[in-house]
């Protein structure tokens, strides 16, 4: 089973690659992140997703590393927009930065071409019509294949599609966070841009990947994540208890109910879960084609929904960067 990916057939389970290189605690050695892609592809995946800012290119690097001698065996996603300056970022999609990031990127992947380039976050200083364009010379010059847009408005997403049509709109999407439900979900569907979900299982939690959140690793995001907060934890913890019995119920892991629930939204819909376990990402392409019943997607809706879950997704200063829509 595939679904339509910027003209491609793909299999809806892609592999987010950003844990091999950040966010998570501390990431793989480069040796087993190198055995993780390789074993990825091995077992089905053909969508691969990375960005500049992963790892400050040690991501990027990594996939262009280990997967060279296998760059026609997948379809490869990179971003752009988020730039890394030590400790600090920016967001910066002016034509010049897009310019320099593309040959940047290009290097670090060993590829002469990048099949779906994304911008990562809306710079609210460049108009999106000036950044489209840019890009459009891109796909024109072979660099990039295709075009995307991440957590983004349905309004910005019209604006862009105006100048270049748009391939894929990744934002996050999980049955803890359904911000794509007020207008993206329809809007990308209407243009016939496919839906990329980011943090499928939100963020670990409805894989069962995280039970207390004060033993993270130092650094690790979620740490700044209110839903993880000491605060808001235990409700959330309650949900997961139940959504693990429902799976459990159902002779699947709670992984695998994520992921089936988010690609039963929408044909166009896609999903990148992420982990640093070939055993964990061999369990989530497994069932691909599966999906819930009527009756166990009800059951789901009314257990973990916007009303239910504790705590908004991001902080309210990370908030004011994020374009999309909010409840």
């Amino acid at each position: 089973m595939t679904r339509v990916l910027a003209g491609r057939q793909v299999c809806p389970v892609g592999l987010g690659c950003m844990s091999l290189s950040w966010a998570y605690g501390a990431p793989p050695s480069a040796a087993e992140g190198e055995a993780l892609l390789n074993a990825a592809l091995d077992a089905g995946y053909d969508h691969l997703d990375t960005a500049r800012l992963y790892g400050a290119g040690a991501n990027e690097a990594l996939i262009g590393r280990a997967l060279k001698h296998r760059r026609g065996e997948f379809f490869l996603a990179s971003k752009t927009g988020i730039i890394a300056d030590g400790e600090a970022r920016r967001i910066d999609s002016s034509p010049a930065a897009i310019t320099a990031e593309i040959e940047h990127s290009l290097r670090l992947l060993q590829t002469d071409h990048i099949d779906l380039y994304y911008l990562h976050r809306r710079d609210f200083t460049v108009p999106i019509e000036e950044s489209m364009r840019v890009l459009a010379r891109l796909v024109e010059q072979g660099k990039i294949g295709a075009i995307g847009l991440s957590e983004m408005s349905a309004e910005t997403l019209r604006r862009a599609a105006a100048v270049h049509p748009v391939a894929a709109m990744q934002t996050e999407y999980s049955l803890w966070t359904r911000n794509v439900e007020i207008a993206i979900l329809a809007e990308t569907a209407r243009l016939g841009t496919a839906l990329v979900a980011f943090s499928p299982v939100g963020r670990g939690a409805l894989a069962n990947g995280v039970r207390d959140p004060a033993a993270l690793a130092k650094g690790d995001i979620r740490g700044a994540m209110p839903r993880f907060s000491a605060a808001n934890w235990p409700a959330n913890l309650a949900l997961i208890d139940a959504f693990n019995a429902e799976a459990a119920a159902t002779g699947v892991t709670p992984a695998q109910l994520s992921l089936a629930w988010v690609l039963a939204q929408g044909e166009h819909v896609h999903v990148i879960p992420g982990t640093t376990s070939i055993a964990h990402m061999a369990q989530n392409i497994a069932r691909a084609d599966w999906r819930p019943d009527a009756a166990l997607m009800a059951r789901l809706d009314t257990l973990i929904n916007r009303h239910t879950v504790a705590g908004p997704r991001y902080s309210e200063a990370m908030q004011k960067t994020i374009d999309t829509e909010e409840f």
